[in-house]
């Protein structure tokens, strides 16, 4: 399902298809409908009850020395060059993998939501702008922060940057008193998507509304 985002009050609409399980790509809300089929839900992070385990606080220690920078939703040749390496590396066979510097430009500039974007970048000893490490497309919402996209420099992968990223922004959207980090798309069995159900607690959509996730969710199931 598609729905356009307006130019007027599109970030109030934007928020209440959010909470509905959408999701944004530009100036378009889609949520997955695929007749007998439910496996895509939306997932979000309750970053008041967020409690960092031993695992995740190494994360955030092995990345403390990175400088964090909220820039305006503008896209840079910088950018989309770390975005081509982290696509060859991690995504040669995706969909995105053949993205062109417009539609790069589109997908970070072209919405009438409040978005933004975060640099991550390593300490300069000149006092300038150090090597850029990763970045992602940030959405505001009334109740949270909407993780959109999220790319990194593959040289850095052992450092768990994906995992970082994710957060660090439980801590920027904690810090702002804002009670969500909106996530996505969480796929069962999915071994591009099943990452996000290690991070606890953390809440999913269905029919009745959203719920913390159970160890029954992350069963297997039977065909």
């Amino acid at each position: 399902m598609f729905a356009h985002l307006p130019m007027a009050g599109g970030p109030l609409v934007h928020d209440s298809l959010t909470h509905g399980g959408f999701r944004r790509s530009q100036n378009i809300a889609y949520r997955p409908a695929c007749e007998g089929c439910a496996a895509c839900v939306s997932a979000r992070l309750p970053v008041n009850d967020y409690v960092f385990s031993r695992s995740e606080r190494r994360v955030l220690g092995r990345g403390a020395h990175v400088v964090r920078h909220l820039v305006e939703a503008e896209a840079t040749r910088e950018q989309y060059d770390l975005l081509t390496a982290y696509l060859n590396s991690r995504h040669a066979g995706g969909g995105m993998a053949d993205m062109s510097w417009s539609d790069y430009v589109a997908m970070v500039e072209d919405t009438t939501v409040r978005t933004h974007m975060v640099e991550y970048r390593a300490p300069s000893a000149d006092g300038g702008p150090g090597a850029l490490l990763a970045c992602a497309l940030v959405d505001e919402m009334a109740d949270g922060l909407s993780l959109v996209y999220s790319f990194f420099d593959p040289a850095i992968a052992r450092a768990s940057p994906g995992s970082f990223i994710i957060l660090d922004h439980v801590r920027q959207a904690n810090d702002t008193g804002l009670a969500y980090l909106y996530l996505g798309y969480w796929v069962r069995g999915s071994a591009k998507m099943d990452y996000k159900a290690k991070f606890s607690p953390i809440e999913i959509l269905d029919m009745t509304g959203w719920r913390l996730m159970s160890t029954r969710d992350l069963a297997p199931q039977n065909d």
